[in-house]
């Protein structure tokens, strides 16, 4: 195996990011790369349960996923990060935490009407209706990546196929 990376899947919430990460996380397996995957709702019920989603929250969330992510990746495993992290600084200061050399950002960028009708927690619906305050995409805003090392639109492909993508595009650089 080459050198580990943290790739870091951003994009609104319900946009395939986990559902990417867990078949990268296969495929990596398949190929006996080992992996971990740092999934942000399960990331948010545990290691960040004290947080709420004030930007301040999110940033402390994206800090506190970013040092787990540098310590995966200097322990020699890949990560595969799925958050929403909603802004460009946010992303940064991840990058930052990672290192520049360490972290690859895909964009999944499924339009906002295919993630709110993908919503099967309802959140979407709950915020359009005020009761969820401070929801990516519908009351607080989300930051599209000005460069991200590649993009990926899950309206338009399966999990299979992005993985595919993300192989051909960026993966077998360094693996």
């Amino acid at each position: 195996m080459g050198i580990p990376k943290a790739i870091w899947l951003t994009g609104l919430p319900s946009a395939g990011k986990t559902t990417l990460g867990n078949a990268l996380h296969r495929s990596l397996a398949e190929k006996g790369i080992p992996a971990v995957t740092i999934d942000g709702d399960e990331f948010r019920k545990s290691l960040s349960s004290d947080l709420g989603f004030s930007l301040a929250d999110r940033s402390e969330n994206i800090r506190r996923a970013a040092q787990m992510a540098r310590m995966v990746v200097n322990s020699g495993v890949m990560a595969i990060c799925s958050f929403v992290s909603p802004t460009i600084a946010i992303r940064e200061q991840a990058k930052s935490i990672i290192g520049a050399d360490s972290f690859i950002e895909v964009h999944v960028c499924t339009p906002l009407s295919v993630c709110m009708q993908r919503d099967g927690k309802g959140l979407y619906q709950k915020a359009k209706a005020g009761v969820l305050k401070d929801f990516t995409g519908v009351s607080s805003p989300f930051e599209n990546p000005l460069n991200p090392s590649v993009k990926v639109d899950a309206s338009e492909q399966s999990a299979e196929q992005m993985v595919d993508f993300l192989w051909d595009k960026i993966l077998k650089k360094f693996l």
